[in-house]
């Protein structure tokens, strides 16, 4: 269950909730978005903190993304996905492909510079959780 703050902030700037069955329709319709994983903020109460930055980040980006929040229930499957492991995280997307996540509480210009590099990049491989497999060339024997 979100927090009073989150809740206030879902409220207020009419942020979208996704579950599940909602994720993927709603990043494959944004031009660019940031997804807030909160978890559980009273476990991790920088969640709060990020609740009253990302409003902020959004003004300063005069709306070039568009905010949505990740529930509860559907957190840790989506988290896997994108495979971060520190919360509360903002994973960033283009076109629902992945460009990068920030984690934790960070200093406004260190969110200012990050969000810029990530803007400024193409779309990757999200990192997932794991171990990547990797093909190597074989040799033949003689």
């Amino acid at each position: 269950m979100p927090s009073p703050l989150i809740k206030n902030m879902i409220e207020q700037y009419h942020y979208p909730v996704l579950s599940i069955d909602t994720f993927e329709a709603f990043i494959q319709s944004q031009e660019e978005c940031v997804l807030f994983f909160t978890e559980n903020p009273t476990q991790f109460p920088e969640s709060d903190d990020v609740a009253m930055i990302l409003p902020e980040l959004v003004k300063e980006y005069q709306g070039r993304f568009t905010a949505a929040i990740i529930d509860q229930a559907s957190q840790r499957e989506l988290q896997a996905r994108y495979g971060f492991n520190e919360w509360p995280s903002l994973v960033f997307l283009r076109q629902g492909k992945y460009l990068g996540t920030i984690s934790r509480v960070q200093d406004w210009m260190d969110y200012l510079v990050n969000i810029n590099q990530i803007l400024a990049s193409e779309p990757k491989h999200a990192p997932g959780i794991g171990i990547p497999v990797v093909q190597s060339a074989t040799s033949h024997c003689g």
